[in-house]
């Protein structure tokens, strides 16, 4: 009897310390993406959307810039400040830097509503990344200010920001193409069935255009330029009757000198033609190595294609085409991780089975 009355309040407790979290620290939620990172800020939604760059003086060692600022200063900065990516494939590259840009956007979505602890943040990270990544965005982000740190796998998120019923025995197909990877994975039960990350995605696809118009018209573009080519005239699949042409500037590799060329949707489509059949051969081989009866589920229910690289024109159709499944584009595709990972903080309790397992603390609970 003693017990039950102890667990009882216990329980009471611990209720209370949940309720009252809320207005002692927020919660945050980050997609941590190569070529954006989103912030969730529960109460608010998303309050940040800014591209994973920081600009830094060199002579003093400080941040000039994070963010949008940053990444105007692409390619046209002075010898002693350099705009750097300090994420690579969906993984950190430089601590130190994600440290700032982290720390940075944190105190950003916080402010006018700082409380009296630490957020608790819930971060998205690729799919199959090592333990040691997953311990460096740990470490980034508890060093940036954070008080509690949980990880989810981005696919997971998307699926969970779309509304699937990824807690249901029913098999769900989620394709994230990011911005340095591409995530392709079955979700059912709370868990990750089948998945491959794929080192392909928008960064590729301007890399595919740089090399396509260095090597057809030896001229030389810019990553800026490669991705604007890419939004404006990008097609997989060609419209009837009908050829867009827009003029790119760069530097011919013969001369040195400045050059124009008319570049048309052909090009581009040429160029990227390549990392889309790379894509397509992943997202085969995850179906071909899924159960049977979650492959029927997802022949039903479909695929669905998230991320910035979903914006493609015509990808969805040559996807149906090549897959024979019905294929979806979510709404808002670019804030499918970041929304996902806000519906895990308000429903933390439900969702817990979905976070990765920090194993310093599975060990100490040993």
């Amino acid at each position: 009897m003693v017990f039950k009355k102890i667990q009882k309040k216990f329980k009471k407790l611990r209720q209370q310390l949940i309720d009252w979290q809320p207005s002692l620290s927020n919660d945050i939620g980050i997609d941590l993406g190569t070529a954006n990172t989103l912030v969730y800020l529960r109460g608010k939604g998303i309050v940040i959307n800014e591209p994973s760059v920081v600009a830094i003086n060199q002579k003093t060692g400080n941040v000039v810039a994070i963010g949008h600022e940053a990444k105007r200063m692409l390619g046209r900065t002075p010898q002693h400040i350099i705009s750097v990516k300090p994420l690579v494939d969906g993984v950190i590259s430089d601590f130190e830097v994600t440290e700032e840009m982290i720390a940075h956007l944190i105190n950003k979505a916080q402010e006018g509503s700082r409380k009296f602890l630490g957020p608790r943040v819930v971060v998205g990270v690729p799919s199959g990344i090592t333990n040691v990544e997953i311990r460096a965005v740990r470490d980034a982000v508890r060093s940036a200010g954070a008080r509690e740190v949980h990880i989810v796998e981005e696919p997971m998120a998307a699926a969970i920001g779309i509304k699937l019923p990824v807690r249901d025995p029913v098999g769900s197909m989620v394709v994230d193409i990011g911005g340095g990877t591409s995530d392709v994975a079955i979700v059912s039960l709370n868990g990750i069935v089948q998945s491959q990350n794929l080192r392909v995605a928008g960064d590729s696809f301007n890399q595919n255009i740089i090399s396509y118009i260095r090597d057809e018209f030896k001229i030389l573009i810019g990553e800026r330029t490669a991705e604007e080519l890419k939004i404006e005239i990008g097609n997989v699949i060609p419209e009837k009757g009908k050829v867009v042409e827009v003029p790119v500037r760069g530097r011919d590799l013969v001369s040195g000198l400045p050059r124009e060329v008319i570049i048309t949707d052909t090009d581009i489509r040429e160029a990227i033609a390549s990392s889309v059949d790379s894509l397509i051969e992943t997202i085969k081989r995850v179906l071909e190595s899924t159960p049977p009866e979650i492959l029927s589920d997802v022949m039903v229910r479909g695929l669905y294609v998230v991320g910035g690289g979903s914006q493609i024109r015509g990808l969805p159709e040559v996807l149906k085409e090549c897959l024979k499944l019905p294929v979806y584009i979510a709404d808002d595709p670019l804030t499918a991780v970041a929304r996902g990972t806000g519906i895990i903080l308000e429903n933390m309790e439900q969702y817990q089975d979905v976070l990765i397992v920090n194993e310093d603390e599975l060990s100490q609970k040993k």
